[in-house]
C-alpha cells in the first residue's frame, strides 16, 4: 500500500535537493575566480573521500567505524532504494543488500546517538556542536528503519499489506523524515549539508597537492596590483574557499587542538569557519550551537556578505590570536584551510587599513627600514661569526652547503645554536659558506602578519642574491626560514633544496662523518616545532639524533603531527593578544608531565618561547648544542678548495 508512494517521494526529494544545490552553488560563485580542473577533480573525488579523508577520520577509531556505518550505509542504501523502490527492481541481489545497508546504517545511528547523548560539558562531546546536530541520529534511524521495513515485503519476509493504514502512515512519516533530512536537507542546510559541500570541496580543493599523501603548506602569493589587497568581505574569498567553509562538519577537532583556544584567547577555529558560513548565507549567529570564541560568549551578530567581516562578524583580535601552527588544518577531516583564511583577512587589515596590533606595526617598519624585525643594524648580521672564519659566498662563489643563518644572528641566545651548528658541520667535513650581510630576513614574519608587499620584496631580493652563487643545498636551523626558502619562494622564482640542520646532521652521522658519545644521562623530551613538523614533515631526524646520545627520551602527550605550538608563530609574540594563560606555559606543562629534565628544541623561536617560561622548568637546549656537547671527534678544518675570482 505504501510502495506506490515511494517513487513520488524520491522524485520530490531529489527535485527539491537539486533546487537547493543550485541555490548553494550560486552563493559559492559569489566568491572570486579560482580555476580548477573540473573533470579531473570529479574523477579524483571518490579516492580523496575513501582514502585521504578517511585517513584523517581514522585517527578517531570510534568515529571512523561510525562514519563507515552511517556514511557508507546511507550511500549504498540510497542507491538501492532508488533501484528497488524507485524503479521497481525487486531482484534478490538488490533487496537483500538494501536490508543489510539499512541495518548497518541503523547501527551507525545508534553510535551517533550514544556519542551525543552525554552532557555538553563532558569530553570529547564538549567540542561537538549541538542544536540541529542533535537530531541527526534520529534522522539517520528514521531513514534506515523506514526503508528497512518498507523493503521486507519485497524480500518475501512480510506479506503485502501487513499492518494496514497505521503501518503505512508510520512508514510514510519515517521515510519522509529520512529523505527530507538526508537528501533535501543536504542541499538546503542542516546536519547533512557537509556531505554535499564536502564532496565538491574534495573535488575542487584549493590545494589538490595535499591528496595522495602530498604536502602543500605554502601561503598563496597575493597579486599586489589588485584593486583590493586581502579579504575584507566574505565574497572576497575564492569561490572554492567558500565551498570549503560549507564543508565543515562542526566536529570540533580543530577546536580541541588549537593552542589559542586552549589559552583562552578569542579564537575558536570551528567558530571562525562558521562565521564565514553565517556571513555568506546572511544568517543570524544564533543558528550556531557550538563553543564560541573565548571571551565572546555573549556576542550576537548577523552575517551579511556585503559588509566587512571584522565589523559584522569578527573581532579583529580573533584573527591576531592565530599562531598559524596548522594544528587545526592537520586535524580537520574535511581538509579545510583555516590558516589561509586567517592570513587572507590579516592582509586586508595590514595592507589596506594599517591595523596591525601590538608591536606588529613597529616590527613591519623595522623590516622595511633594516630588513630585520628587531631594527638591528644590517651590518651587524655577521658579528656572531667574527671569530669562526666561515667563508663568505661573495668570496668563494661556490659551496656544497649554503648556511642560512636567519634572524637568530641578532639574538645572543640563538647565536649559541648557530656556533654549535658551524662546529658540527666542520667536524663532519662539510664544505660550507654563508651570505653574511648579504642575507636578508626570509620574510616569514611579514607574510604571517599580512604584509605581503614586504614579504615579496625581501623574497625577491634574497632570490636575486642566491642567484649569483652556486651551491647544492641550503641548510638552516630556523624552520620558519626553511618554510619560506624551501616552499614559499618557489612561486616567486626561487626553487631550492632546503634542509633543516637536523636532517643534515643525521645524514652525517649515518654516513660515519660524525660520532657522538652515548653516555648522556637524564630524562629528555623533544618538542616538535610547528614549522618543522606540520609544515615540512620533519619528525624522524631530530629523534634519530637524540637517540644517539643516551638520554631517556619520552614523548609528550602531544607530539609529532599533534605537537602543541610553543606560541611563537604567526607573529603572536608581537601582536600579543591577551588570554587566560600563555601557550608556552601549557607546552612546558606537557614536558613536566613526563618528568623531563631537559627539553630538546629545533627552532630559535621555540627556544625563546620555552626559555621564557618561569622556572622551575626543564632546561631548554637546541639539538645542535646537545650534539656538540657529545661530539666524539675533533672539528676538522674546512676542506681546501680553489676560490674563484670575483669579476669586477
Amino acid at each position: 500500500m505504501f510502495e506506490p508512494v515511494i517513487p513520488y517521494l524520491l522524485v520530490l526529494a531529489f527535485a527539491l535537493a537539486a533546487i537547493g544545490a543550485a541555490r548553494r552553488v550560486r552563493l559559492w560563485r559569489r566568491g572570486q575566480p579560482s580555476p580548477v580542473p573540473f573533470w579531473q577533480g570529479l574523477a579524483a573525488m571518490p579516492r580523496r573521500y575513501l582514502v585521504d579523508l578517511h585517513h584523517v577520520v581514522a585517527r578517531d577509531k570510534y568515529m571512523s567505524n561510525t562514519h563507515v556505518a552511517t556514511g557508507g550505509g546511507f550511500v549504498l542504501a540510497l542507491v538501492l532504494v532508488v533501484l528497488v523502490h524507485g524503479l521497481g527492481l525487486h531482484s534478490a541481489w538488490l533487496v537483500w543488500p538494501l536490508l543489510a545497508a539499512s541495518l548497518l546504517m541503523a547501527v551507525g545511528a545508534l553510535f551517533v546517538w550514544k556519542r551525543r547523548r552525554k552532557p555538553a560539558s563532558e569530553l570529547p562531546n564538549s567540542r561537538l556542536s549541538r542544536g540541529p546536530w542533535q537530531r541527526l541520529p534520529k534522522s539517520l534511524l528514521a531513514f534506515a528503519l523506514g526503508f528497512f521495513i518498507a523493503t521486507l515485503p519485497a524480500a518475501g519476509i512480510l506479506p503485502e499489506g501487513t499492518g494496514g493504514a497505521l503501518l503505512t502512515l508510520l512508514l510514510l512519516a519515517l521515510c519522509t523524515w529520512g529523505l527530507g533530512e538526508l537528501v533535501f536537507g543536504m542541499a538546503w542546510g542542516g546536519p547533512m549539508k557537509h556531505a554535499f559541500a564536502g564532496a565538491l570541496h574534495l573535488a575542487f580543493h584549493r590545494r589538490p597537492a595535499r591528496f595522495g599523501g602530498g604536502r602543500d603548506t605554502g601561503l598563496k602569493a597575493l597579486d599586489l596590483t589588485a584593486d583590493k589587497l586581502g579579504v575584507e568581505k566574505v565574497t572576497d574569498f575564492k569561490w572554492n574557499q567558500l565551498l570549503g567553509f560549507d564543508a565543515c562538519v562542526q566536529c570540533g577537532r580543530c577546536e580541541s587542538k588549537c593552542p589559542a583556544f586552549a589559552a583562552g584567547q578569542p579564537l575558536n577555529p570551528k567558530k571562525l569557519i562558521q562565521d564565514m558560513v553565517t556571513s555568506l548565507a546572511a544568517q543570524e549567529e544564533v543558528t550556531y550551537r557550538g563553543s564560541p570564541h573565548p571571551g565572546q560568549e555573549n556576542a550576537a551578530r548577523t552575517g551579511c556578505p556585503d559588509k566587512p567581516l571584522v565589523e559584522s562578524m569578527l573581532d579583529s583580535q580573533t584573527l591576531w590570536s592565530c599562531t598559524t601552527c596548522r594544528a587545526c588544518v592537520e586535524e580537520c577531516p574535511m581538509m579545510i584551510e583555516h590558516v589561509d583564511a586567517v592570513v587572507d583577512m590579516r592582509r586586508f587589515l595590514t595592507l589596506e587599513r594599517g591595523q596591525t596590533p601590538g608591536k606588529g606595526q613597529e616590527v613591519l617598519e623595522n623590516l622595511i627600514a633594516t630588513d630585520n624585525p628587531g631594527g638591528m643594524a644590517p651590518a651587524s648580521r655577521s658579528n656572531w661569526a667574527a671569530d669562526l672564519n666561515i667563508p663568505l659566498m661573495k668570496e668563494v662563489r661556490e659551496a656544497d652547503v649554503l648556511l642560512w643563518v636567519g634572524d637568530g644572528a641578532f639574538d645572543m641566545r640563538n647565536q649559541r645554536t648557530l656556533r654549535a651548528l658551524v662546529q658540527l658541520l666542520r667536524a663532519g667535513g662539510v664544505d660550507l659558506a654563508y651570505l653574511g650581510n648579504e642575507e636578508l630576513d626570509s620574510g616569514d614574519l611579514a607574510r604571517r602578519l599580512g604584509d605581503e608587499a614586504t614579504f615579496q620584496r625581501l623574497a625577491k631580493a634574497n632570490i636575486q642574491t642566491l642567484g649569483k652563487y652556486r651551491f647544492n643545498r641550503i641548510v638552516t636551523a630556523d624552520p620558519h626560514s626553511l618554510q619560506c626558502l624551501g616552499t614559499e619562494y618557489a612561486e616567486l622564482g626561487g626553487d631550492y633544496r632546503v634542509e633543516h640542520h637536523s636532517e643534515l646532521l643525521a645524514e652525517l652521522h649515518r654516513n660515519g662523518k660524525l660520532a657522538f658519545n652515548g653516555g648522556q644521562s637524564g630524562k629528555l623530551t623533544y618538542h616538535d616545532p610547528c614549522y618543522l613538523g606540520r609544515y615540512n614533515g620533519v619528525y624522524d631526524a631530530p629523534r634519530y639524533l637524540l637517540d644517539q646520545l643516551g638520554f631517556e627520551r619520552s614523548e609528550m602527550e602531544r607530539s609529532g603531527f599533534r605537537s602543541r605550538c610553543c606560541g611563537g608563530g604567526g607573529g603572536a609574540p608581537v601582536t600579543d593578544i591577551p588570554g587566560e594563560r600563555r601557550i608556552a606555559d601549557m607546552r612546558m606543562d606537557d614536558a613536566r608531565a613526563v618528568d623531563a629534565e631537559l627539553m630538546a628544541v629545533a627552532c630559535p623561536q621555540c627556544t625563546l618561547m620555552m626559555e621564557g617560561v618561569v622556572e622551575p622548568r626543564p632546561q631548554v637546549k637546541d639539538i645542535a648544542e646537545l650534539l656538540l656537547d657529545a661530539l666524539a671527534q675533533p672539528a676538522q678544518e674546512q676542506p681546501q678548495r680553489q676560490k674563484e675570482e670575483a669579476h669586477v
